[in-house]
């Protein structure tokens, strides 16, 4: 039966042009035989349904269409001077039709298509007596010994046998002989499409996935098809989740990198590792409220929520660099004004007035981040789908790094710096 795909048409098209699948996800097929394939996808079917998430799952109907098929006895057409020829043009006129002649009604110009009736064509008794000429002049005619043909293209009427109006006429000694004498006319149930790849039959199963992530999904799978039995067949997935796992496997080098390439900047800002970590610590702090705020919607990780957190990560650390800046600056005119008498004392209260100066255009920030990202996630329209799970992480994360950004990371700068300072009073007493 019918089983309605819950996706775009756009998004549809691309991935059949792409992986020959109209769905998420596919399961390809191969093998040798096309009644087996058939079988065992609808196997695959069976399986595929029990799996949470599924939504859509059709097999490829690779077989089931009726067919008529007639098969010609060579020993009966000779008897009769008749070829396979001449057998399956008569056949082709009384049931595909033929264009016997044109009638011109002034300036129009019509085709005379001769065809047996409907009813006709359905019946093989009535197929079986479709007469067929023996005599040179009447070769390829046919005609039905129970009625007329339907005349197309414009032009009603019947014929008594289907037969070119444009030829010359059969001479009296024509003798007609029923299609069944010379031939076997059956009704078979066979072949819907034959398709191949690789040099192998194929069939497929596809199915789309919702309330779920993707990736998770296809292990499932791969899971519970690794325990069917295939004998000589074989099997491969295909559809969207390829496209994913790419950009996982891909995600997988791009992420570190990243990562890697803002600790080389932090370090060549600061000079010093320690600082650039202290800054760097400003991502899992973000990356947590994006989780959070990920979960509690209900979306799952595909390329777009990771696209969300590159540009959290980057949001994050550069907030976290403008704390720092600042509270560099108030710590310097702080120890410019004290000199040496300049202590812990000074240092806590030279950082809590960095914190404070910083606190404005931090949740200043914040607040225009989010509430220019708010809009989307009230959004239905087309491209929502996308743009959701890719702002999720960045509103979640500025949230909880505005937590860090105004508390862990003040304590954390002042830490560093009394351990600096320590260090260089000890220094001093050495001496």
């Amino acid at each position: 039966g019918y089983v309605p795909a819950f996706l775009q048409p756009i998004e549809k098209r691309i991935l059949m042009l792409y992986t020959g699948i109209r769905a998420q996800v596919g399961v390809k097929i191969y093998g040798d035989n096309l009644d087996a394939l058939q079988q065992k996808a609808y196997e695959v079917e069976a399986v595929v349904k029990q799996i949470p998430g599924a939504a859509g799952v059709s097999p490829s109907r690779v077989q089931g269409k009726p067919y008529l098929n007639v098969k010609v006895d060579r020993r009966a057409m000779a008897r009769y001077g008749l070829s396979a020829r001449d057998v399956l043009d008569a056949v082709e006129v009384a049931i595909g039709g033929k264009n016997v002649s044109v009638t011109i009604e002034g300036r129009e110009r019509y085709p005379i298509q001769v065809r047996l009736e409907r009813g006709e064509r359905d019946d093989i008794e009535k197929i079986g007596r479709i007469l067929i000429a023996t005599k040179s002049g009447m070769s390829g005619g046919a005609a039905a010994s129970s009625g007329g043909a339907a005349a197309g293209g414009g032009m009603g009427g019947s014929v008594g046998a289907a037969k070119s109006s444009s030829t010359a006429s059969a001479s009296p000694a024509a003798a007609y002989i029923p299609l069944a004498m010379v031939a076997v006319i059956t009704r078979e149930v066979g072949a819907n499409e034959i398709a191949s790849e690789n040099g192998r039959l194929r069939a497929y199963v596809q199915a789309n996935v919702q309330d779920r992530d993707l990736g998770g999904f296809v292990n499932e799978v791969e899971g519970a098809l690794h325990k069917m039995n295939w004998g000589n067949m074989t099997y491969k997935m295909t559809g969207e989740y390829e496209n994913q796992r790419r950009f996982t496997q891909t995600m997988q080098f791009v992420f570190p990198g990243v990562m890697l390439i803002i600790f080389v900047m932090l370090y060549m800002v600061y000079h010093s590792a320690a600082e650039a970590a202290h800054v760097l610590l400003a991502v899992p702090f973000a990356l947590s409220g994006g989780v959070f705020l990920q979960k509690l919607l209900g979306y799952n990780f595909n390329g777009a929520v990771w696209v969300g957190y590159i540009a959290l990560f980057g949001t994050a650390v550069q907030t976290g660099v403008v704390m720092v800046v600042y509270l560099e600056e108030t710590l310097k005119k702080r120890m410019a004004e004290r000199g040496a008498l300049f202590n812990s004392a000074d240092l806590i209260q030279a950082v809590k007035d960095g914190a404070r100066l910083r606190l404005r255009p931090k949740v200043m920030t914040v607040a225009t981040i989010v509430a220019s990202l708010l809009p989307i996630m009230w959004s239905h329209r087309q491209g929502a789908e996308v743009m959701k799970p890719l702002a999720t992480p960045v509103i979640g994360g500025m949230l909880s790094s505005l937590i860090h950004i105004l508390i862990v990371t003040p304590v954390i700068f002042a830490w560093l710096r009394e351990r600096e300072l320590k260090k260089a009073t000890s220094r001093k007493g050495d001496k």
